[in-house]
């Protein structure tokens, strides 16, 4: 019967309480598409880290990690290699050669991290080979071929065919070299991986340093390429470095990209501020709307007192009217969400013009911006809770009212 009563009175003033729900619509959608932009964000940052450069997980020797030096490879490869393949939870994995030194062509030098890879394993474990722009990927024909970014073969004046020399220091301590020629060219979301990182077959860098190892081992585990993944992959590191020689180091992405992880924090908490700042604005616009709904009706309210209505019926009438409103709000601001991100979902946002920016912290020039429904659950029960405690002091200002003066009010 309340409950009846309740919606009845709110909509008795059809633009008072339509304006107050498509205020709270209007914000909850802002707010909701704000935090989908960012969980887009942050899910495409950590999809695109894991897919080109940390994978889930990586082993290096411990003094490798804290100080890369050629001849710091890992320590017991073929327990390691044992390891991941008898473990269900690793997916795949691929082990590298890994050197720093310099490239030159005939017009200019940049310093690069040259990997050596399985080209066959590699291939399958990473997108580069999709993302090839010119040339072909890396196989067991030709000598000493090399796949280089396009930026650096924009620096460095290169074409597929292009000769360039590699040079580092050996485990001995003397600076050594090859001339390579170019296969491809790739182009990746992430210009500091372009920036730093070039190509090789591992055979022949091993060859040319005059040392077997492997310094790094990439795994990928049975979980999605996101940040939901990170429980997942603190599972697997923990096994793995029970189960692996000392002197080895197992680290998860959360650890090898920790500007990364402090970002998806940090968004988290840019979600929560976002969602109060609408809440507290919300709340005080409730307030607001039903006190003067409370100060119109007070001789109403003396009648009802006066046919024998208690006044914590009176009160709970109040508190229901505000609770329906927020409601109201909250489920139509949701509804209005879910389509939105749903379209959005499927057509991307485009930000090309902020290509270079973005690719400086590894994001695509199109995002899909994303909402769960744990997030959508906290934003109904957030909106649903400030209702309550907004509805609070309009209501608390019926059991002040003593019957006479409210049925002789005026206003």
């Amino acid at each position: 019967m309340l409950i009846k009563l309740a919606w009845r009175n709110l909509w008795r003033n059809k633009i008072r309480t339509g304006i107050m729900a498509g205020a709270m619509v209007f914000g909850l959608v802002g707010v909701v598409a704000m935090m989908g932009f960012m969980n887009g964000m942050t899910d495409n940052m950590v999809h695109n880290a894991i897919a080109w450069q940390t994978s889930h997980l990586q082993i290096h020797n411990q003094r490798f990690n804290e100080n890369p030096d050629i001849k710091d490879t890992v320590i017991g490869d073929t327990q390691i290699e044992a390891a991941l393949e008898a473990n269900q939870n690793i997916n795949q994995w691929v082990s590298r050669f890994v050197v720093d030194g310099m490239m030159a062509s005939a017009s200019s030098t940049r310093g690069v991290t040259v990997l050596g890879i399985d080209s066959s394993n590699e291939r399958g474990f990473t997108p580069i080979a999709e993302r090839l722009i010119d040339g072909e990927w890396l196989d067991d024909k030709g000598r000493n071929p090399i796949l280089v970014s396009a930026k650096n073969a924009q620096r460095l004046k290169l074409r597929v065919g292009s000769k360039v020399v590699i040079t580092f220091t050996d485990p001995e301590g003397q600076v050594t070299g090859a001339a390579f020629r170019v296969r491809g060219i790739f182009k990746t979301p992430s210009s500091a991986y372009d920036d730093a990182h070039v190509l090789v077959r591992k055979s022949d860098i091993q060859s040319l340093a005059k040392l077997n190892g492997v310094h790094e081992y990439a795994v990928q585990v049975k979980a999605k390429a996101n940040a939901d993944s990170e429980e997942q992959v603190r599972h697997v590191v923990s096994e793995l470095q029970s189960l692996i020689p000392s002197g080895n180091k197992v680290q998860g992405w959360y650890q090898l990209q920790p500007l990364l992880a402090t970002m998806i924090n940090t968004m988290k908490i840019s979600n929560q501020v976002m969602l109060t700042v609408f809440v507290v604005a919300m709340a005080f616009g409730i307030v607001n709307i039903m006190l003067m709904s409370v100060f119109e009706r007070t001789q109403e309210f003396g009648v009802l007192m006066a046919v024998g209505m208690q006044k914590h019926k009176i009160f709970t009438l109040v508190m229901l009217e505000t609770v329906l409103l927020g409601s109201l709000g909250a489920v139509l601001g949701i509804v209005f969400s879910k389509v939105l991100i749903a379209i959005l979902g499927q057509t991307g946002l485009s930000l090309g013009s902020m290509a270079q920016g973005l690719g400086a912290y590894g994001v695509d020039t199109i995002l899909f911006p994303t909402v769960s429904n744990d997030q959508y659950l906290m934003v109904f029960v957030t909106v649903f809770i400030a209702s309550i405690v907004a509805a609070l002091y309009p209501a608390r200002q019926i059991l002040k009212q003593k019957l006479v003066e409210a049925m002789s009010d005026k206003k």
